[in-house]
């Protein structure tokens, strides 16, 4: 079955910079769209960003765009999150995600499988 484990949380100063990565296992790794999604204590779980399976597309939430930075190496079956300019509101657990289908979606519904999550904290 998939499996998807995420890695690279911690706790950061504002300002400061993280790279999430989701190591995916359990299928063709190359054929389908990755995302990355959050949740914030007492919050529904937001979307973050998405990428292609090719990574040529790429979708971001308007809160993240110009400061987050979604990509993949298929030959690693890894996609990340690269995250700089982190402001406190990005605190949440963050989760990677996929689903059957090859191009960026922003649904939660629409993913199928999902990590365990890794929390990010950032301090102000």
């Amino acid at each position: 079955q998939v499996q998807l484990v995420e890695s690279g949380g911690g706790l950061v100063q504002a300002g400061g910079s993280l790279r999430l990565s989701c190591a995916a296992s359990g299928r063709t790794f190359s054929s389908y769209a990755m995302g990355w999604f959050r949740q914030a204590p007492g919050k529904e779980r937001e979307f973050v960003a998405a990428i292609s399976w090719s990574g040529r597309l790429t979708s971001y939430a308007e809160s993240v765009k110009g400061r987050f930075t979604i990509s993949r190496d298929n030959a690693k079956t890894t996609v990340y999150l690269q995250m700089n300019s982190l402001k406190p509101e990005d605190t949440a657990v963050y989760y990677c995600a996929t689903g059957d289908f090859s191009i960026p979606r922003t649904a939660s519904k629409e993913y199928d499988y999902w990590g365990q999550g890794t929390q990010v904290t950032v301090s102000s």
